[in-house]
Parts: C-alpha cells; sequence; structure tokens
C-alpha cells in the first residue's frame, strides 16, 4: 500500500485541512500518515474558536519516525502558520522525501488577499518549499503573492502562462493554477511541466455558490490520484470533477451546512472516476 504524509492544521469540527485531507486520500486506497501543526476547535468562519499551536511536537515526531526508519511515497503541505512551520517542512522535505513526491499547497491567500494573521514577508518564505517539489498546487491569489507579483482579475493566457513559468523558475517541477476562468461560467486548472513544458488546463462548470474547505478537497484528491499512479494533468482533472460533485450534493440539500460540502457523500462517485 501507497504511503503518505500530509503537513497542516487540524480543525475538531469543520471540512478542511487535515479533516478533508485524511478520509479523502483513505478512501482512495493510499495510507495517510498526519503531522498537525495546529489544533482549532472549528475552522475559522465560525466565530470565538479556540487555536492550540503544535509547532514543538512537529520535530519530536520527525526525530521518531526517522529513528524507525519510516519512508512514504508523498509528503503533501497545506497551510502552515509560520516561519518556523516552513523550515521544520523542509527538515521533512530532506529526511523524508528522497523517494517522495513532494506537492505543495500554499495555502495562505485568496480574492486577491492574505488570509488573517499573515504579514506581507510571509510568502517569500513559502516560496521556499517551491524548491525541488515535484508539483505546486496554488490559486492565482497565492501564486501572486509567491511570485511579487499584482493580483489581477482581468488577465490572458499570457499572463497565466507567466505565473506558471514563474512557478517553476523557483524550483517547482510541475506547476499547477486553480480558479482559472477565460469565459463566463467556466472554471478550471492549467498546468504546466517543467521536464517537457506540456501545457495542459481543464475546465468544469462554475458553480455560483462559495464553501470554506474546497480547496482543500481538491488538494487532497489530486493527491491521491498522484500517489495512484495518475499523470499532473489526469489528477488534476479527476480533482476538479470531484469537488464539483460535492458542491452539487451540499447545494441539493435544503439545509445543507454553510460552512463546508459534502465531500463524504461524493467518495462513491471519486472511487467510480478512479477506476475508469
Amino acid at each position: 500500500m501507497k504511503k503518505i504524509v500530509s503537513i497542516q492544521d487540524i480543525s475538531a469540527l469543520g471540512k478542511c485541512s487535515l479533516t478533508v485531507a485524511l478520509p479523502i486520500v483513505s478512501a482512495m486506497g493510499v495510507e495517510c500518515a498526519v503531522v498537525p501543526t495546529a489544533l482549532l476547535s472549528t475552522h475559522t468562519q465560525f466565530q470565538g474558536w479556540t487555536f492550540h499551536d503544535l509547532t514543538d511536537e512537529m520535530e519530536p515526531i520527525a526525530d521518531h519516525w526517522k529513528k524507525e526508519g519510516f519512508r512514504f511515497d508523498a509528503i503533501y503541505t497545506g497551510y502552515l502558520g509560520s516561519f518556523r512551520q516552513v523550515d521544520i517542512v523542509k527538515r521533512y522535505f530532506r529526511d523524508f522525501g528522497k523517494d517522495a513526491m513532494l506537492i505543495v499547497d500554499p495555502a495562505m491567500a485568496d480574492n486577491g488577499k492574505l488570509y488573517a494573521g499573515f504579514m506581507p514577508d510571509f510568502p517569500p518564505k513559502m516560496a521556499e518549499l517551491l524548491e525541488g517539489a515535484d508539483l505546486v498546487l496554488p490559486n492565482l491569489t497565492e501564486a501572486c503573492f509567491l511570485l511579487g507579483k499584482d493580483y489581477r482579475t482581468d488577465y490572458d493566457r499570457r499572463y497565466i502562462m507567466q505565473l506558471l513559468e514563474g512557478l517553476l523558475a523557483r524550483g517547482a517541477k510541475n506547476a499547477a493554477l486553480t480558479g482559472v476562468s477565460f469565459e463566463p461560467g467556466k472554471l478550471g486548472v492549467v498546468s504546466l511541466s517543467g521536464r517537457t513544458g506540456d501545457f495542459s488546463e481543464y475546465y468544469t462548470e462554475h458553480l455560483p455558490v462559495s464553501f470554506h474547505g474546497t480547496g482543500d478537497i481538491y488538494s487532497s484528491a489530486a493527491v491521491g490520484a498522484l500517489v495512484n499512479g495518475m499523470s499532473v494533468p489526469e489528477a488534476l482533472a479527476l480533482a476538479a470533477d470531484y469537488t464539483v460533485e460535492c458542491i452539487r450534493l451540499t447545494v441539493q440539500e435544503k439545509d445543507h451546512s454553510w460552512y463546508g460540502v459534502n465531500f463524504e457523500q461524493a467518495i462513491p462517485y471519486l472511487l467510480w472516476r478512479m477506476k475508469k
């Protein structure tokens, strides 16, 4: 059985980060070890949430795993909350990444703004994880922050290609951008291979709703697909279709939860797609 480790925070309630990564990757037939970077009572779309920093636990976990000789087929990073956590993740890459895919979801911004708590000096630090990464998976906002470029809502293919090339220039072997749209009603993902120069794009229906955690669902499905042997374009397309299916199932419910999508109900669809 393939085995990965996911390094990101966990919310005791709320569908994001490790609470979606663990079940989605596991459902795809891949063992998912976890390194929680923080424990929250709920995700941050709720009010009055609690937060416990677990940074001090990350290196002892690595020490123990190294002593036991554990190996992984992939290391998948999500939300990281500090410079120190980025440095510790770089250690995980060094100690456990020799034979593993390194997949970086630089979850830190959206809609032209950094998430609350991040300062402008953080994106350059996060960009250090791109060196040697097999795949970096930012949205448009995160890509702009990683590269120090102005965020734009009006863009063309040349602008998108410049972002992809910039991410590859930072050391990533493959770069993808989520949330790309060139026509009304369509939303998709584009990618560029640093090895072959191949460009791919895939679009789905742009549903007029927004839910917290869909980026984490997308990244987790893409990771599971990659570890199962799919190519980068195939994995990105599968993850896009699965995420849309999650949203569709959610909005069909009269009293659906506002804080997350019904990714659990869409897992049969995900497994069916993997078999095709």
